[in-house]
């Protein structure tokens, strides 16, 4: 098998157990290859004929080195690729007609397959989404605590669960999701499978809020972290993320891991404080063609 010989697939079984121990050996860096995968397994990638979501592996010397997979919404996700292998598989996917709609990886990944799929296809790329990843060290709650306690989410607490997912999609720009939580179908967002755990104020009232993905391969990914506006600086935020971050490791979770904005120091700052060690930085790329795509790919 040449090096560059991409393997794909639409069998999502096929690919786990070829590719599941390769994903589960870098859990923190492959985190939204393992939660975006398990979610396309749980739901049984319902979407059939060209929208169907779709997956590839690249085998060297009898180990598989990379993995790649498209959603049924035209994600296509990467694990890490040097310039000479994001080629190879631009090159794939042009000769098979595919086009995604933009690409996931990790910045150096990120950035080389979207400059081979402009050269490969004409397609223009533009970066839309940048972002760095933490690994939670050593768990270190703030001192002083905040005031108040953590209290895991029960049934009881949907609709201030929802209402605040709502309010984070708005403040981040997250349209897809928004979209989804207003027709009312909060289990098909990204949240619906998500633990929640808020940070009650001394008067027991929530005062900020935090999820958890399932322990996948060993991971957890924390998402989202969101305190109301009128309720930031007293320290919630920290006490919730300290709170979450536990329960992660409890679950059984050997690499607690989470995204932030880079342009938002507070958070930043917050996360290093309490445990959390810069991994590496991912980014987005969306590509646009001059013939209209194909709806959903």
């Amino acid at each position: 098998m040449l090096s560059d010989d991409w393997q794909l697939t639409d069998d999502i079984d096929d690919f786990l157990a070829r590719v599941g121990g390769f994903l589960r050996s870098r859990p923190a860096l492959h985190n939204t290859p393992l939660t975006d995968i398990e979610e396309l397994r749980t739901r049984a990638a319902a979407v059939n004929g060209p929208d169907a979501a779709a997956f590839g592996w690249l085998e060297a010397g009898g180990e598989v080195r990379a993995a790649c997979y498209r959603t049924p919404r035209g994600r296509l996700g990467l694990t890490s690729l040097d310039a000479s292998r994001a080629d190879s598989l631009a090159a794939r996917l042009a000769d098979l007609g595919q086009t995604p709609g933009h690409v996931i990886a990790d910045r150096d990944t990120a950035r080389a397959f979207a400059g081979a799929w402009r050269q490969r296809t004409g397609a223009a790329a533009e970066r839309f989404w940048w972002t760095h990843l933490y690994r939670l060290g050593t768990l270190t709650p703030p001192q002083p605590a905040p005031q108040g306690r953590g209290r895991v989410a029960g049934p009881e607490d949907r609709d201030q669960v929802v209402g605040w997912c709502r309010e984070f999609c708005v403040e981040v720009g997250e349209q897809r999701s928004l979209d989804l939580i207003d027709a009312g179908s909060w289990d098909d967002s990204r949240f619906g499978d998500r633990h929640f755990t808020f940070w009650e104020t001394a008067e027991g009232a929530p005062g900020s809020m935090a999820a958890r993905t399932s322990v996948i391969g060993g991971m957890v990914r924390v998402d989202p972290v969101y305190t109301p506006a009128h309720l930031r600086g007293h320290g919630y935020a920290a006490g919730v993320t300290v709170e979450i971050s536990r329960a992660a490791l409890n679950a059984g979770a050997t690499d607690v891991v989470l995204f932030t904005d880079p342009g938002n120091p507070t958070s930043n700052a917050l996360y290093q404080r309490v445990g959390y060690v810069h991994v590496a930085d991912f980014e987005g790329y969306g590509f646009t063609y001059d013939a209209p795509r194909a709806e959903g790919v």
